[in-house]
């Protein structure tokens, strides 16, 4: 995906970047392939991937939500979709969580470089954050994170009533939802919508919009040794 193609698929979906937004996520581009020398934050570093397969990529699930108010990214990683989301969206609320520290120093250094304001990276595993904040953020997001029902129970205790968790999955998202009705249906939570979108190269994604209908029970989320041996 050439920078033209982006502008031009990005403005189909109405969403229309302004010249300094596009020079940001320039300035994120080069800088992820830099840093890429000195830690392994992705295989994907070539410019027109990266627009692609992390910027776009990480877009797709937002086109059509009133993006305003607070969003907690999952690990967060190389911050997609965090770090993509609050440049598209310049007044939302960012909390990017993830548990590495190396990741959490590029984050930090990335989004002072980019001059983002109004963005915090949490150094902690999410569902201990979500332990202390819970049911605080207007949207919940994760990309290429775990598996789904595991998600369910740190991103649905996350999340106020009324708001989504968008769960952002590949090709085999629908079969992963269907496995995951007792968790999403125990956390409180109500599959919306789903939505099957497709990258410049072809690739598939599946993207769930699971509304949160009431409050999640108060036991939730476990301890991350617990949930991951005994799933909802």
């Amino acid at each position: 995906m050439t920078k033209e193609e982006f502008k031009r698929k990005t403005n189909e979906k109405g969403l229309v970047l302004s010249d300094r937004q596009l020079d940001q996520l320039d300035t994120y581009a080069v800088f992820l392939k830099e840093y890429n020398e000195k830690i392994n934050l992705t295989a994907i570093t070539g410019y027109e991937e990266v627009l692609d397969k992390h910027f776009y990529d990480s877009l797709l699930g937002f086109f059509d939500l009133d993006m305003k108010g607070s969003l907690a990214d999952i690990g967060s990683g190389a911050g997609f979709p965090g770090v993509v989301l609050k440049i598209a969206y310049p007044d939302l609320h960012v909390c990017l969580i993830e548990p590495i520290a190396k990741r959490c120093v590029f984050l930090k250094e990335l989004t002072a470089k980019l001059e983002l304001e109004d963005i915090e990276v949490i150094n902690m595993r999410a569902e201990d954050y979500a332990m202390e904040n819970r049911e605080v953020f207007d949207y919940v997001t994760a990309r290429a994170v775990s598996s789904l029902n595991i998600l369910i129970e740190i991103c649905g205790a996350l999340l106020r009533e009324g708001r989504y968790f968008v769960a952002l999955r590949g090709m085999n998202g629908l079969n992963e939802i269907k496995e995951a009705d007792r968790a999403i249906r125990t956390m409180g939570l109500n599959v919306e919508k789903t939505k099957e979108e497709e990258l410049f190269d072809g690739s598939k994604r599946v993207i769930a919009y699971l509304k949160k209908t009431v409050k999640s029970p108060k036991k939730y989320p476990r301890k991350y040794s617990i949930i991951k041996q005994k799933p909802l």
